[in-house]
């Protein structure tokens, strides 16, 4: 009997002091409840504690930062374009006693966010243009200020004859993180209450709704045809001003060679005639009748006829000499 009370006594105390204490890890808070009813402050410190065995039990919260991912949802935007809107936040347990007074668990938090960001995240969009939630800055025009100045420069300089790249981009007044950081803030005032703190909410992915899809598409084919007409204008308008020095270049080529064989071919006829008068000056009356001759040969042709009296000149060498 002595044994059995012993060994009794032993597994009460054993059963005691296990239930006597409660290790809380490294990413884990606790609240301790006695009878369903949460008691004290959250236990945040990592280790071993004490609490009342068979009275008293452990609830632990993550201490963790968790994730929140929303479902895509179609936002109208101020501008009138729908968009599908893919939010993502990050948040974290500050409160422990008031989060499981108020929403027991992880999953009731969840539910909780859904309703809380999402409607948020609505109402803050719909009341910003398109291109706010799309760019984050207003960098691309002073990129394109810098780009129109290079191309006036050009202009001037003659290098080209007209802009190659236009059109008007609308300038932002918030941005997409700046829309991020007003529903990040809006939703952590919600969520207080809650035990809840909302570290960061961001925009993951925006997708243009299917009507607003096609416009936008249109729009780019459009504007890049554009952009193509200019380019092969000026693609034209340099291929005329090389086809004009190439005329012009060639005229300037032919005329001096013109102007070239002309004097060349007037210095040979010179020197030609030069030698004719030297040659036939030193028996003028063999010149007569070598000239005479050439007229005879191309004068007289097949079945060519003449009516001449006898005592003309140009017959003189035909006649019987005497």
């Amino acid at each position: 009997m002595k044994i059995i009370i012993t060994m009794g006594s032993l597994v009460f105390l054993f059963l005691v002091s296990y239930f006597s204490f409660f290790i809380v890890t490294e990413g884990q808070q606790a609240i301790l409840t006695q009878f369903g009813k949460p008691i004290g402050q959250p236990v945040t410190e990592a280790g071993a504690h004490f609490k009342l065995p068979f009275l008293q039990d452990v609830r632990y919260v993550d201490k963790r930062i968790l994730t929140w991912d929303g479902d895509p949802n179609e936002i109208p935007t101020k501008d009138k374009k729908f968009i599908h809107v893919d939010t993502t936040a990050r948040w974290r347990i500050v409160d422990a006693l008031t989060f499981i007074q108020t929403v027991q668990n992880e999953r009731g938090a969840v539910t909780r966010l859904d309703a809380i960001l999402d409607g948020i995240t609505r109402d803050t969009i719909s009341n910003f243009n398109l291109v706010e939630a799309v760019r984050n800055s207003n960098s691309i025009l002073d990129r394109l200020e810098v780009q129109k100045k290079e191309i006036e420069e050009r202009v001037k300089n003659g290098e080209i004859i007209e802009e190659e790249v236009t059109g008007e981009i609308e300038d932002i007044k918030m941005g997409r993180e700046k829309l991020s950081s007003i529903i990040a803030e809006s939703a952590d005032l919600e969520t207080k209450k809650y035990g809840i703190k909302i570290i960061d909410v961001q925009l993951r992915r925006i997708s243009y709704e299917k009507s607003v899809e096609s416009k936008v598409y249109e729009r780019m084919i459009s504007e890049r045809k554009r952009i193509a007409e200019k380019i092969r204008s000026y693609g034209k308008a340099e291929k005329a001003k090389i086809e004009g020095r190439l005329s012009k270049d060639l005229q300037k080529i032919e005329s001096k060679g013109y102007k070239e064989a002309m004097l060349i071919k007037g210095r040979g006829e010179a020197v030609s005639t030069a030698i004719y008068a030297k040659t036939f000056s030193r028996n003028p009356a063999f010149f007569e009748f070598l000239r005479t001759m050439e007229a005879y040969k191309t004068s007289f042709k097949n079945d060519t006829k003449f009516i001449l009296s006898s005592d003309s000149d140009f017959l003189k060498f035909m006649k019987a000499t005497k």
